[in-house]
């Protein structure tokens, strides 16, 4: 297994980086990061990102694992063959999630590698644990698949940004097609933290606004292994459907609605839950979910970048990605940090963070182009690129929040394999 196997830290330091253009034209210039930004115009000398991922090889949303760390993986290989300016230096750490605490150990090792830049966590709860701490080393944070609310006010120094939305957008699309899909009344069942009360709030208000009833909540713990109060305060109301805001505990709940009476077409999940489960050999649920939906952020992928993660992952020595949630907001995090860093002419955390809204055409100044190596072409030649990525537009506002994302909707066939339906 080669170091991009989901089962130990990585590291990647592709080749011996290579003079940029706007360094060719001076004789020995130094290979070392520049240690102040330029004026806007590219990168004075070969700059090398130590980046850090912090992504869930364990715990409740290990699921995410595989589509994300493939989407940061390819993103790090293709910087670093454009040779345009900045080599990616990554080191990889395991986040678990904040029953299991791993991230306490991997921001240690991650800060003591001396990276500059995260991309990272993926679940809201990790986040708001080490956000504060990064901030205060100057570190820039970048999130694929945090949604929470509150990180859009976070006292975070500039320094933190997201490629997904916030589940306000995600709680609103849920809440619209149960009751589109002509249901009057709703249980939910949802992880009693941030990422899960944030959801529920806003299908709620959501579907009742549209004229539905949520007749019946019940929250869990995260840690929770027992789920049967929770699903008999869901059955007592017998609502006309459910939602599930959950993790990898939804493999557990399931089989209790079912057994409860609950058929899976009244099932509504979330991105957290919504995973292709038929060829997953740790749930061999009993039962179709055929009938169910759910949300997640992202729009539909393209089947050349698909193929291009699905090569890039196998080829490190990984079994095939079974589905690509967050695959691409990962990937697109990792090449507007180096973007941003080709455009600072640093790799300095608050240099970075500088430019991160403009190379995301946030200032509304740029250039469009849709790969790295068009973009750093354009940085190179002196001018302001605006990447457009595969998760969408991007284009960070002031908050580093991305503007204009799409939420996805699917369901689930009788191979209980999700299929996009918008």
């Amino acid at each position: 297994m080669t170091a991009f196997t989901r089962s130990r830290s990585a590291k990647i330091l592709a080749g011996v980086a290579l003079l940029s253009v706007s360094a060719m034209v001076v004789a020995g210039c130094s290979s070392t990061p520049s240690d102040e930004p330029s004026d806007g115009g590219g990168s004075s000398a070969d700059l090398t990102l130590k980046l850090g991922s912090l992504l869930p090889q364990t715990g409740s949303l290990s699921f995410l694992g595989p589509p994300m760390e493939s989407g940061v993986g390819l993103a790090v290989k293709e910087v670093n063959d454009a040779a345009a300016g900045v080599t990616i230096d990554l080191t990889a750490e395991d986040e678990g999630d904040t029953d299991t605490k791993a991230y306490e150990t991997s921001i240690t090792k991650l800060q003591g590698a001396g990276v500059t830049a995260i991309v990272g966590a993926a679940a809201s709860g990790v986040s708001r644990l080490i956000l504060d701490g990064n901030v205060s080393a100057g570190i820039l944070q970048i999130s694929a698949s945090n949604t929470g609310p509150d990180f859009t006010d976070w006292d975070d120094n500039g320094l933190y940004f997201r490629t997904a939305p916030s589940d306000l957008l995600q709680g609103e699309v849920l809440g619209n097609l149960i009751a589109e899909d002509g249901h009057k009344t709703l249980g939910v069942i949802y992880q009693n933290d941030a990422y899960g009360t944030g959801l529920f709030e806003n299908i709620k208000s959501t579907f009742e606004g549209a004229g539905g009833e949520v007749v019946a909540d019940a929250s869990y713990n995260v840690g929770d292994g027992q789920f049967d109060a929770q699903v008999e305060t869901i059955k007592a109301q017998n609502p006309d459907a459910v939602a599930i805001v959950s993790f990898d505990q939804f493999k557990t709940i399931a089989p209790l609605l079912v057994n409860a009476g609950i058929s899976p077409d009244k099932f509504y999940l979330v991105d957290g839950n919504l995973s292709d489960y038929g060829s997953s050999p740790d749930t061999n649920f009993p039962f179709s979910l055929e009938g169910a939906q759910g949300t997640k952020p992202g729009p539909a992928l393209e089947d050349d970048f698909t193929d291009r993660l699905q090569t890039f992952w196998t080829g490190e020595g990984n079994p095939e990605v079974n589905d690509f949630t967050y695959a691409a907001e990962a990937y697109d995090a990792v090449v507007l940090v180096a973007l941003a860093s080709l455009a600072a002419g640093s790799t300095e955390g608050a240099d970075i963070a500088a430019k991160m809204a403009e190379v995301s055409g946030g200032t509304g100044d740029g250039e469009k182009c849709t790969s790295f190596a068009d973009c750093a072409t354009i940085i190179n030649d002196g001018g302001t690129a605006d990447y457009d990525g595969y998760s969408g537009e991007i284009t960070f506002d002031e908050n580093g929040d991305p503007q204009g994302a799409s939420i996805g909707t699917y369901v689930y066939g009788a191979d209980n394999l999700i299929s996009r339906t918008n």
